[in-house]
């Protein structure tokens, strides 16, 4: 495998990344978007196969971000405006050192080796963009989530506030945007209530991604930090957009903002508006108990988000300790026969005379599809479309009661999917936007590109966008978080003890053993004091 050296890092920084002898692993991509990948210039795809690893003492991996200074490697450095804040005149420490990281698993044993780790997010000494040539572009796409107006509001002002910078737009109706409508200037005076609604005051779509579109757009408008908040599916776009940049060898910074309610974005610790979801989902919980136990043989069933991770359901189970039945789509069920559903539901009526049933949208699919001979469809953005779990399981609940002459039911459905991502943020996650933001923000001024932010164990850091697209975070039904469902539910795991063995696994793990193979792999050869790091020679 091929090892070169990277272009010149920060100023600041250079000395010691020297000496930790930065390499480029190669790394074929796994997915992109298929509209993304159809419409991708193909010398673009050569970027998306560098993976930028650096090795150090006792199994240390960082898995570093792209820097404008790998292709631009002449471009200047100028002081942060940062240190004439006043604002942060009473900081002790104004700047991120360079050598921060984040280590991605935090629970090791005394012969563990360090891990993976990410660079830490935060502002810099030396910036790569001055205050009056930033021209910044924030777009939203996907679907909606409480926080999307505070994320906005908050690179707006801190752009502002904290930068001087006062070139700001918005790109309407998502990706599409770009190239079919004009642009909206964005001010802290436009912004300045929008953390109060729901929704976003740019629009939103899904699809619409023309990569070689997109890019002009950005190119003839002059525009070079962009600011991308989405999903998975839209990270994945933000990643194709800074391969075509690159490409292009231009001075633009693209950044990712990852956003599901559905918590499913992999090695962050969460994702904005998970926490307002839960906390909106107990209105519903808390109604479908209402209407369960004023009837006789009362069942409550509310239908959560959560298309392939089952966090919602999962955390507003144990949130609100009236659920009697939580079924996600991470752990399989099934309805007829000893140990299913239907006896499940009919044991828990003779003991308590009511119970709720909080579904996970993406829960039971398979069974649905079986029984209505069902054919996969997606939507615009390559998700699969879901057939209504909620009411199949409503319907299947009354019909098998009915065959039962002496059990009279009272079933109440309640879908609230909506009316939880359409609400504003609560405070935890208005906090929670702010300090995205200005990660974001601060990673864009110091020249970082083609980069994600998040917290990783309580630290914002920058991850690269493979990171976060490659695979999905769900629940782990092995772990002691659903066993704890289990025990507040007391509900069957309706699993088979070789189920559990099969799904039993450990990610973390195996994707650095990964990285450390790439490591071993280079044909770059170690000095005698390289310190366990590979040196190129």
């Amino acid at each position: 495998m091929e090892s070169v050296r990277v272009a010149p890092a920060p100023a600041a920084a250079a000395a010691a990344l020297a000496e930790q002898k930065l390499k480029l692993i190669e790394q074929k991509t796994e997915s992109l978007p298929p509209a993304a990948a159809a419409k991708a210039p193909a010398s673009a795809c050569k970027w998306a196969m560098k993976k930028k690893l650096v090795g150090g003492d006792a199994g240390y991996v960082l898995e570093d971000v792209p820097h404008l200074t790998d292709y631009l490697p002449e471009l200047p450095t100028y002081p942060n405006p940062l240190q004439d804040n006043p604002a942060y005149s009473v900081v002790k420490q104004y700047f991120v050192n360079t050598d921060d990281t984040v280590t991605q698993k935090i629970v090791v044993h005394k012969t563990s080796a360090r891990g993976t780790h990410f660079r830490r997010a935060g502002p810099r000494q030396r910036v790569y963009f001055q205050s009056d040539e930033v021209n910044a572009a924030i777009v939203t796409c996907g679907g909606l989530c409480p926080g999307l107006n505070t994320v906005i509001r908050e690179l707006v002002c801190g752009l502002y506030d904290m930068y001087g910078i006062t070139s700001v737009v918005g790109i309407e109706g998502g990706y599409k945007g770009f190239y079919s409508r004009n642009t909206v200037t964005l001010t802290p005076k436009s912004v300045n209530d929008i953390h109060k609604r729901g929704g976003t005051i740019l629009g939103t779509s899904r699809g619409g991604h023309d990569t070689a579109k997109i890019v002009d757009s950005l190119q003839d408008r002059g525009i070079n930090q962009v600011y991308i908040i989405g999903g998975d599916g839209t990270q994945q776009g933000a990643s194709v957009i800074y391969e075509e940049v690159r490409r292009r060898g231009l001075k633009c910074a693209v950044v990712g903002v990852p956003k599901t309610i559905d918590n499913d974005i992999a090695v962050i610790d969460k994702s904005f508006g998970f926490d307002t979801a839960v906390e909106e989902a107990q209105r519903a919980i808390n109604a479908a108990h209402v209407e369960a136990e004023s009837a006789e043989n009362g069942i409550g069933v509310v239908k959560l988000m959560g298309r392939n991770s089952g966090f919602i359901a999962m955390y507003a189970t144990l949130a609100s300790r009236d659920v009697d039945c939580c079924l996600i789509p991470e752990s399989p069920f099934y309805l007829e026969g000893k140990g299913g559903l239907l006896e499940f539901i009919q044991k828990r009526l003779k003991d308590s005379g009511h119970m709720v049933i909080v579904v996970a949208e993406g829960a039971g699919q398979d069974l649905i599809a079986q029984s209505m001979n069902f054919v996969d469809t997606q939507d615009a953005s390559g998700n699969k479309l879901l057939l209504d779990v909620g009411l199949w399981l409503s319907q299947k609940i009354k019909d098998h009661f009915k065959k039962k002459t002496n059990f009279p039911i009272t079933l109440k459905y309640i879908d609230p999917t909506y009316m939880i991502r359409a609400v504003r943020s609560n405070a935890s996650d208005n906090v929670y936007c702010t300090l995205l933001a200005h990660s974001a923000l601060h990673g864009a001024m110091a020249g970082y590109t083609g980069y994600t932010v998040a917290p990783v164990n309580g630290r914002h850091a920058y991850i690269p966008f493979y990171r976060i697209t490659e695979k999905q975070n769900k629940v782990v039904i092995t772990d002691r978080m659903w066993a704890r469902v289990l025990c507040s539910t007391n509900q069957p795991c309706f699993l088979s003890h070789e189920d559990v063995e099969n799904m039993k696994h450990d990610d973390d793990e195996r994707h650095h053993l990964q990285n450390t193979q790439l490591l071993d792999s280079s044909p770059a050869k170690c000095s005698p004091d390289c310190n366990g790091s590979a040196a190129v020679v």
